[in-house]
Protein backbone atom coordinates (compact mmCIF):
# COMPACT_ATOMS: atom_id res chain seq x y z
CA UNK A 1 0.00 0.00 0.00
CA UNK A 2 1.35 3.74 -0.79
CA UNK A 3 1.52 4.94 2.63
CA UNK A 4 2.41 1.50 4.60
CA UNK A 5 4.57 2.53 7.40
CA UNK A 6 4.54 5.97 7.37
CA UNK A 7 3.27 8.07 10.54
CA UNK A 8 1.30 11.48 9.52
CA UNK A 9 0.47 13.59 12.63
CA UNK A 10 -2.21 16.59 12.27
CA UNK A 11 -1.92 19.13 14.71
CA UNK A 12 -4.35 21.59 16.12
CA UNK A 13 -3.68 24.77 14.12
CA UNK A 14 -2.44 27.58 16.76
CA UNK A 15 -2.43 31.25 14.54
CA UNK A 16 -5.35 33.02 16.74
CA UNK A 17 -8.69 32.87 14.68
CA UNK A 18 -7.12 29.63 12.39
CA UNK A 19 -10.13 27.53 12.80
CA UNK A 20 -9.18 25.53 10.00
CA UNK A 21 -7.20 22.01 10.32
CA UNK A 22 -4.84 19.81 7.85
CA UNK A 23 -6.86 16.68 7.66
CA UNK A 24 -10.59 15.53 7.78
CA UNK A 25 -12.39 12.24 8.65
CA UNK A 26 -13.01 11.82 4.81
CA UNK A 27 -9.52 12.77 4.17
CA UNK A 28 -7.94 10.69 7.19
CA UNK A 29 -9.81 7.73 6.65
CA UNK A 30 -8.40 7.67 2.70
CA UNK A 31 -5.24 7.85 3.81
CA UNK A 32 -5.60 5.01 6.62
CA UNK A 33 -7.20 2.84 3.67
CA UNK A 34 -3.94 3.01 1.84
CA UNK A 35 -1.53 2.03 4.91
CA UNK A 36 -0.98 5.08 6.66
CA UNK A 37 -1.51 5.80 10.69
CA UNK A 38 -3.03 9.06 11.39
CA UNK A 39 -2.02 10.77 14.58
CA UNK A 40 -4.90 14.01 15.63
CA UNK A 41 -4.28 15.84 17.75
CA UNK A 42 -6.94 16.32 20.38
CA UNK A 43 -10.12 19.07 19.25
CA UNK A 44 -7.63 19.96 16.17
CA UNK A 45 -10.69 19.69 14.13
CA UNK A 46 -13.36 21.35 16.21
CA UNK A 47 -12.96 24.90 14.88
CA UNK A 48 -14.12 23.21 11.47
CA UNK A 49 -16.62 21.46 13.26
CA UNK A 50 -15.40 17.62 12.57
CA UNK A 51 -15.38 15.97 16.17
CA UNK A 52 -12.48 13.84 17.80
CA UNK A 53 -14.88 10.79 17.63
CA UNK A 54 -15.03 11.49 13.62
CA UNK A 55 -11.69 11.03 13.48
CA UNK A 56 -11.68 7.97 15.13
CA UNK A 57 -14.21 6.47 13.25
CA UNK A 58 -12.55 6.85 10.09
CA UNK A 59 -9.11 5.58 11.58
CA UNK A 60 -7.21 8.39 13.43
CA UNK A 61 -5.14 8.15 16.83
CA UNK A 62 -5.96 10.77 18.61
CA UNK A 63 -2.77 12.58 20.36
CA UNK A 64 -3.74 15.09 23.48
CA UNK A 65 0.45 15.84 24.04
CA UNK A 66 1.23 17.84 20.92
CA UNK A 67 4.91 17.22 21.56
CA UNK A 68 4.62 12.95 21.33
CA UNK A 69 2.27 13.97 18.04
CA UNK A 70 5.47 15.76 16.53
CA UNK A 71 7.99 13.27 17.66
CA UNK A 72 6.48 10.43 15.95
CA UNK A 73 5.64 11.74 12.78
CA UNK A 74 7.19 11.17 9.13
CA UNK A 75 4.64 13.30 7.50
CA UNK A 76 3.48 16.84 9.18
CA UNK A 77 0.30 18.28 8.23
CA UNK A 78 -0.22 21.56 8.63
CA UNK A 79 -2.41 24.77 7.42
CA UNK A 80 -0.35 27.40 8.16
CA UNK A 81 3.38 28.07 8.48
CA UNK A 82 4.90 27.07 12.23
CA UNK A 83 3.79 29.15 14.76
CA UNK A 84 5.41 29.97 18.55
CA UNK A 85 2.99 27.19 21.22
CA UNK A 86 2.27 29.00 24.30
CA UNK A 87 0.76 26.34 25.66
CA UNK A 88 4.15 23.87 25.54
CA UNK A 89 6.29 27.13 25.83
CA UNK A 90 7.93 25.81 22.95
CA UNK A 91 7.71 26.81 18.96
CA UNK A 92 6.76 24.65 16.42
CA UNK A 93 10.08 24.22 15.22
CA UNK A 94 11.57 23.24 17.96
CA UNK A 95 9.31 20.67 18.31
CA UNK A 96 10.38 19.06 15.01
CA UNK A 97 13.72 16.85 14.19
CA UNK A 98 15.25 15.82 10.92
CA UNK A 99 14.27 14.23 8.11
CA UNK A 100 11.05 14.99 8.84
CA UNK A 101 8.46 16.34 6.11
CA UNK A 102 6.41 19.18 6.44
CA UNK A 103 3.58 20.16 3.99
CA UNK A 104 2.10 23.62 4.86
CA UNK A 105 1.67 27.27 3.60
CA UNK A 106 5.24 28.59 4.26
CA UNK A 107 5.09 31.57 2.30
CA UNK A 108 9.13 31.80 2.76
CA UNK A 109 9.67 34.69 1.05
CA UNK A 110 7.76 36.49 2.77
CA UNK A 111 10.19 39.03 5.84
CA UNK A 112 8.43 37.77 8.64
CA UNK A 113 8.94 34.09 8.23
CA UNK A 114 12.56 34.05 7.52
CA UNK A 115 13.56 33.46 10.69
CA UNK A 116 11.63 30.56 10.96
CA UNK A 117 12.34 29.51 7.49
CA UNK A 118 15.76 29.18 8.65
CA UNK A 119 14.91 27.52 11.65
CA UNK A 120 13.79 24.94 9.83
CA UNK A 121 16.60 24.96 7.39
CA UNK A 122 19.10 24.57 9.97
CA UNK A 123 16.43 21.83 11.69
CA UNK A 124 17.04 19.60 8.82
CA UNK A 125 13.46 19.45 8.19
CA UNK A 126 12.11 18.32 4.57
CA UNK A 127 9.68 21.72 4.21
CA UNK A 128 7.50 21.68 1.30
CA UNK A 129 5.37 24.89 0.73
CA UNK A 130 2.10 24.83 -1.02
CA UNK A 131 2.04 28.10 -2.01
CA UNK A 132 4.73 26.79 -4.45
CA UNK A 133 2.47 24.71 -6.73
CA UNK A 134 2.94 25.10 -9.99
CA UNK A 135 -0.27 26.13 -13.02
CA UNK A 136 0.15 23.25 -14.75
CA UNK A 137 -2.80 20.39 -14.85
CA UNK A 138 -1.46 17.75 -12.74
CA UNK A 139 -1.30 19.83 -10.68
CA UNK A 140 -4.57 20.99 -10.34
CA UNK A 141 -6.15 19.00 -7.74
CA UNK A 142 -3.24 19.76 -5.54
CA UNK A 143 -3.76 23.54 -5.73
CA UNK A 144 -4.60 24.99 -2.47
CA UNK A 145 -3.49 28.60 -3.25
CA UNK A 146 -6.28 28.32 -5.64
CA UNK A 147 -8.92 26.81 -3.52
CA UNK A 148 -8.07 29.60 -0.54
CA UNK A 149 -7.95 32.29 -2.78
CA UNK A 150 -11.77 31.21 -3.58
CA UNK A 151 -12.47 31.72 -0.25
CA UNK A 152 -10.35 34.31 0.46
CA UNK A 153 -11.65 36.76 -2.37
CA UNK A 154 -14.96 36.09 -1.18
CA UNK A 155 -14.67 36.43 2.27
CA UNK A 156 -12.42 39.63 1.74
CA UNK A 157 -15.46 41.68 0.26
CA UNK A 158 -18.16 40.87 2.94
CA UNK A 159 -15.18 42.11 5.86
CA UNK A 160 -14.83 45.40 3.69
CA UNK A 161 -18.18 45.97 3.69
CA UNK A 162 -19.28 45.09 7.06
CA UNK A 163 -16.79 48.49 7.91
CA UNK A 164 -17.10 50.98 5.29
CA UNK A 165 -19.88 53.43 6.29
CA UNK A 166 -22.21 53.19 3.12
CA UNK A 167 -24.31 50.73 1.34
CA UNK A 168 -22.33 49.05 -1.28
CA UNK A 169 -25.77 49.08 -3.63
CA UNK A 170 -28.01 51.88 -4.78
CA UNK A 171 -30.90 52.31 -2.81
CA UNK A 172 -33.88 53.67 -3.70
CA UNK A 173 -35.73 55.64 -0.81
CA UNK A 174 -38.23 58.08 -0.04
CA UNK A 175 -35.50 60.76 -0.08
CA UNK A 176 -33.73 59.92 -3.18
CA UNK A 177 -31.46 57.61 -4.60
CA UNK A 178 -28.31 56.59 -2.32
CA UNK A 179 -25.35 55.65 -5.05
CA UNK A 180 -23.36 52.32 -5.44
CA UNK A 181 -19.83 52.18 -3.11
CA UNK A 182 -16.90 51.98 -5.69
CA UNK A 183 -15.01 48.75 -4.93
CA UNK A 184 -11.46 48.22 -6.67
CA UNK A 185 -9.72 44.76 -6.99
CA UNK A 186 -6.02 44.46 -7.37
CA UNK A 187 -5.16 41.61 -8.94
CA UNK A 188 -7.43 39.16 -11.36
CA UNK A 189 -6.01 35.99 -10.11
CA UNK A 190 -8.57 33.41 -8.22
CA UNK A 191 -8.64 35.64 -5.25
CA UNK A 192 -9.26 38.50 -7.11
CA UNK A 193 -11.92 36.78 -9.60
CA UNK A 194 -14.28 35.76 -6.67
CA UNK A 195 -14.04 39.60 -4.64
CA UNK A 196 -15.36 40.81 -8.42
CA UNK A 197 -17.84 38.60 -8.45
CA UNK A 198 -18.96 38.93 -4.72
CA UNK A 199 -18.77 42.83 -4.76
CA UNK A 200 -20.89 42.68 -7.84
CA UNK A 201 -23.20 40.86 -6.54
CA UNK A 202 -23.69 42.69 -3.71
CA UNK A 203 -24.53 45.74 -6.28
CA UNK A 204 -21.08 47.70 -5.60
CA UNK A 205 -19.59 49.55 -9.06
CA UNK A 206 -16.63 47.31 -9.15
CA UNK A 207 -12.93 48.32 -11.10
CA UNK A 208 -10.28 45.72 -11.49
CA UNK A 209 -6.36 46.07 -12.49
CA UNK A 210 -4.10 43.25 -13.55
CA UNK A 211 -0.77 43.53 -15.41
CA UNK A 212 -1.46 40.20 -17.48
CA UNK A 213 -4.01 41.26 -20.30
CA UNK A 214 -5.60 38.02 -19.84
CA UNK A 215 -6.18 37.87 -16.13
CA UNK A 216 -8.33 41.55 -17.32
CA UNK A 217 -10.20 39.91 -19.77
CA UNK A 218 -11.79 37.34 -17.25
CA UNK A 219 -12.37 40.47 -14.92
CA UNK A 220 -13.89 42.42 -17.45
CA UNK A 221 -16.17 39.09 -18.30
CA UNK A 222 -17.39 39.19 -14.86
CA UNK A 223 -18.61 43.09 -14.85
CA UNK A 224 -15.54 44.67 -13.71
CA UNK A 225 -14.14 48.04 -15.16
CA UNK A 226 -10.91 47.36 -16.34
CA UNK A 227 -8.02 49.87 -14.89
CA UNK A 228 -5.31 49.86 -17.73
CA UNK A 229 -1.72 49.63 -16.08
CA UNK A 230 0.44 50.59 -19.23
CA UNK A 231 2.44 47.22 -18.52
CA UNK A 232 3.63 45.74 -21.70
CA UNK A 233 2.22 41.78 -21.70
CA UNK A 234 5.63 40.60 -22.77
CA UNK A 235 7.18 42.30 -19.08
CA UNK A 236 4.06 41.29 -17.36
CA UNK A 237 3.71 37.46 -17.50
CA UNK A 238 5.69 34.80 -16.20
CA UNK A 239 5.52 30.87 -16.19
CA UNK A 240 2.36 29.39 -16.12
CA UNK A 241 0.97 32.48 -17.14
CA UNK A 242 1.39 34.01 -13.54
CA UNK A 243 2.20 37.45 -13.07
CA UNK A 244 6.22 38.45 -12.70
CA UNK A 245 8.38 40.78 -10.58
CA UNK A 246 8.37 43.77 -12.43
CA UNK A 247 11.46 46.04 -12.02
CA UNK A 248 10.89 48.76 -9.48
CA UNK A 249 10.84 51.85 -12.85
CA UNK A 250 7.26 49.81 -13.62
CA UNK A 251 6.07 49.08 -10.42
CA UNK A 252 5.91 53.03 -9.97
CA UNK A 253 4.24 53.22 -13.14
CA UNK A 254 1.83 50.83 -12.31
CA UNK A 255 1.04 52.97 -9.15
CA UNK A 256 0.73 56.35 -11.24
CA UNK A 257 -1.87 54.50 -13.07
CA UNK A 258 -3.48 53.03 -10.53
CA UNK A 259 -4.10 56.41 -8.36
CA UNK A 260 -7.05 58.17 -9.05
CA UNK A 261 -8.77 54.71 -9.57
CA UNK A 262 -7.81 54.03 -5.69
CA UNK A 263 -8.79 57.09 -4.17
CA UNK A 264 -11.82 57.59 -5.52
CA UNK A 265 -12.67 54.25 -3.99
CA UNK A 266 -14.60 52.99 -1.02
CA UNK A 267 -13.16 49.69 -0.89
CA UNK A 268 -9.93 48.40 -2.54
CA UNK A 269 -9.46 44.66 -2.26
CA UNK A 270 -5.69 43.96 -3.31
CA UNK A 271 -4.96 40.33 -3.93
CA UNK A 272 -1.90 41.23 -6.32
CA UNK A 273 1.14 38.23 -5.91
CA UNK A 274 3.70 36.92 -7.20
CA UNK A 275 4.71 33.61 -6.96
CA UNK A 276 7.52 32.91 -4.76
CA UNK A 277 8.30 36.56 -4.67
CA UNK A 278 6.51 39.70 -2.08
CA UNK A 279 3.72 40.81 -3.14
CA UNK A 280 4.94 44.06 -5.28
CA UNK A 281 3.51 47.81 -3.75
CA UNK A 282 0.44 48.93 -5.20
CA UNK A 283 -0.68 51.57 -2.87
CA UNK A 284 1.37 54.00 -1.63
CA UNK A 285 0.63 56.05 1.64
CA UNK A 286 0.07 59.03 -0.19
CA UNK A 287 -2.98 57.07 -2.06
CA UNK A 288 -4.38 56.31 1.51
CA UNK A 289 -4.27 59.52 2.88
CA UNK A 290 -5.93 60.55 -0.32
CA UNK A 291 -8.72 58.01 -0.06
CA UNK A 292 -11.76 58.91 1.37
CA UNK A 293 -12.21 58.69 5.45
CA UNK A 294 -14.33 55.64 6.14
CA UNK A 295 -13.05 53.75 3.18
CA UNK A 296 -11.46 50.15 4.01
CA UNK A 297 -8.46 47.90 2.65
CA UNK A 298 -8.31 44.26 2.74
CA UNK A 299 -5.05 43.20 1.84
CA UNK A 300 -5.09 39.83 0.90
CA UNK A 301 -1.81 39.51 -0.45
CA UNK A 302 -0.48 39.91 3.37
CA UNK A 303 1.25 36.16 3.67
CA UNK A 304 3.74 37.97 1.01
CA UNK A 305 3.92 41.19 2.10
CA UNK A 306 1.12 42.76 1.29
CA UNK A 307 0.17 45.14 -1.58
CA UNK A 308 -0.45 48.74 0.68
CA UNK A 309 2.76 50.09 2.10
CA UNK A 310 1.08 50.69 5.29
CA UNK A 311 0.02 46.96 6.05
CA UNK A 312 0.39 45.75 9.00
CA UNK A 313 0.42 41.49 9.09
CA UNK A 314 -2.29 39.69 11.02
CA UNK A 315 -3.85 43.75 12.57
CA UNK A 316 -6.80 45.94 11.91
CA UNK A 317 -5.02 49.15 11.72
CA UNK A 318 -6.19 53.02 11.06
CA UNK A 319 -4.42 55.25 9.56
CA UNK A 320 -5.42 58.23 8.08
CA UNK A 321 -9.12 57.35 8.60
CA UNK A 322 -8.76 54.17 6.42
CA UNK A 323 -9.31 50.88 7.69
CA UNK A 324 -6.41 48.85 6.68
CA UNK A 325 -6.70 44.87 7.09
CA UNK A 326 -3.92 42.22 7.08
CA UNK A 327 -5.27 39.80 8.48
CA UNK A 328 -3.39 36.79 7.61
CA UNK A 329 -6.25 33.97 7.91
CA UNK A 330 -9.22 35.14 6.17
CA UNK A 331 -9.80 31.27 4.71
CA UNK A 332 -10.11 30.39 8.30
CA UNK A 333 -12.93 32.48 8.54
CA UNK A 334 -15.00 30.48 6.37
CA UNK A 335 -13.47 27.23 8.31
CA UNK A 336 -15.88 24.38 6.85
CA UNK A 337 -15.43 24.98 3.18
CA UNK A 338 -11.96 26.01 3.48
CA UNK A 339 -11.03 22.84 5.58
CA UNK A 340 -12.98 20.76 2.87
CA UNK A 341 -10.89 22.13 -0.08
CA UNK A 342 -7.21 22.18 1.80
CA UNK A 343 -7.80 18.81 3.42
CA UNK A 344 -8.32 17.31 -0.16
CA UNK A 345 -5.50 19.76 -1.99
CA UNK A 346 -2.87 18.51 0.53
CA UNK A 347 -3.79 14.45 0.01
CA UNK A 348 -3.07 15.03 -3.49
CA UNK A 349 -0.02 17.02 -2.76
CA UNK A 350 1.80 14.09 -1.24
CA UNK A 351 0.55 11.29 -3.03
CA UNK A 352 3.11 12.79 -5.55
CA UNK A 353 6.09 12.34 -3.02
CA UNK A 354 5.26 8.92 -1.49
CA UNK A 355 5.83 5.70 -3.59
CA UNK A 356 5.12 2.13 -1.54
CA UNK A 357 6.19 3.48 1.98
CA UNK A 358 8.62 5.86 0.66
CA UNK A 359 9.09 9.58 0.92
CA UNK A 360 10.48 10.35 -2.18
CA UNK A 361 11.95 13.81 -3.01
CA UNK A 362 12.18 14.22 -6.40
CA UNK A 363 13.82 17.51 -8.01
CA UNK A 364 13.44 16.64 -11.45
CA UNK A 365 9.86 16.64 -10.71
CA UNK A 366 8.32 20.22 -11.57
CA UNK A 367 5.84 19.94 -8.27
CA UNK A 368 8.63 19.19 -6.01
CA UNK A 369 11.12 21.00 -7.27
CA UNK A 370 8.63 24.68 -7.22
CA UNK A 371 7.38 23.81 -3.68
CA UNK A 372 10.75 22.36 -1.80
CA UNK A 373 11.81 25.84 0.38
CA UNK A 374 14.58 23.42 2.66
CA UNK A 375 16.00 19.96 2.51
CA UNK A 376 19.18 18.23 4.48
CA UNK A 377 19.61 21.71 6.03
CA UNK A 378 19.88 23.30 2.88
CA UNK A 379 18.19 26.70 1.97
CA UNK A 380 17.01 26.10 -1.99
CA UNK A 381 14.07 28.19 -2.20
CA UNK A 382 14.94 30.45 -5.03
CA UNK A 383 12.87 33.33 -4.26
CA UNK A 384 13.50 33.29 -0.34
CA UNK A 385 17.35 33.10 -1.03
CA UNK A 386 16.93 35.91 -3.19
CA UNK A 387 14.89 37.96 -0.40
CA UNK A 388 17.32 36.92 1.96
CA UNK A 389 20.58 38.01 -0.51
CA UNK A 390 21.59 34.55 -0.97
CA UNK A 391 21.80 34.01 -4.76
Amino acid sequence: MQYQGLVISVPKEIMPGEKRVAATPETVKKLVSQGATLLVEESAGLGSYFSDAEYVEAGATIVGDVEELFSKANIIFKVKEPQFNHQVGKHEVDLMKAEQVLITFLHPAAPANHEMIQNLTAKGVTALTLDGIPRISRAQAMDALTSMSTVAGYKSVLMAANRVPKFLPMIGTAIGMMPPANVTVLGAGVAGLQAIATAKRLGAVVYAADIRPEAAEHAKSLGARIVETGVPAEIAIGEGGYAKALPQEWIVKEQTALYDTIINSDIVIATALVPGRMAPTLITEEMVKAMKPGSAIVDVSIDQGGNCALTVGGELIERHGISIDGTKNIPGMVATSATSMFSKNIVNFVANIVKDGKIIIDTNDEITDSTLVCQNGKLVHAGTREALGLN
